[in-house]
């Protein structure tokens, strides 16, 4: 397994109005990494807290991101500028986005309870926007866009 970073410390960012993205960890020199939402993923330890399967957030020319939810956060007792040590090594690629990939996502921005709290019907429509969109530009644009929808909703 060859890692991305192995026990470095980085920054745990705070951003407010970033969603999902609100807490993460920029993880330096993987901007030469390409891959589609949903295939690129990380596994490894913050702290000796085990992560797995985490995606990795691309802003175009800039190395990638990764979100740190509520439950790892309370894990490592850390918070927005708090430094943090990092082992994270790329998991083999994935194909497309599927309803199990998404509910994964949602469960990392800690936005599944709210999404399971929608009516049956609601929670299919959403799901079946993004699964039927044909572009994964669309489709990762829909699941941050749900995922805002979903922390508005939990507030």
């Amino acid at each position: 397994m060859e890692y991305l970073v192995k026990d470095e410390v980085l920054e745990l960012k705070y951003e407010r109005g970033k969603g999902a993205w609100t807490y993460h960890i920029q993880i330096p020199n993987t901007k030469h990494i390409i891959g589609k939402w949903g295939s690129l993923k990380v596994s490894g330890t913050i702290d000796n807290y085990k992560i797995e399967n985490i995606n990795l957030f691309n802003i175009s020319g800039q190395d990638k991101l990764i979100s740190i939810n509520d439950k790892i956060r309370k894990a490592i007792n850390k918070s927005g500028g708090d430094t943090v040590t990092v082992s994270l090594y790329l998991e083999a690629a994935r194909e497309q986005i599927t309803e199990k990939k998404i509910l994964e996502t949602f469960e990392q921005a800690d936005v599944l309870d709210a999404f399971k709290k929608l009516a049956d019907n609601e929670q299919n429509k959403m799901l079946g926007k993004i699964t039927t969109e044909k572009s994964e530009n669309k489709q990762v644009k829909l699941i941050l866009k749900f995922i805002d929808q979903l922390i508005r909703s939990n507030v």
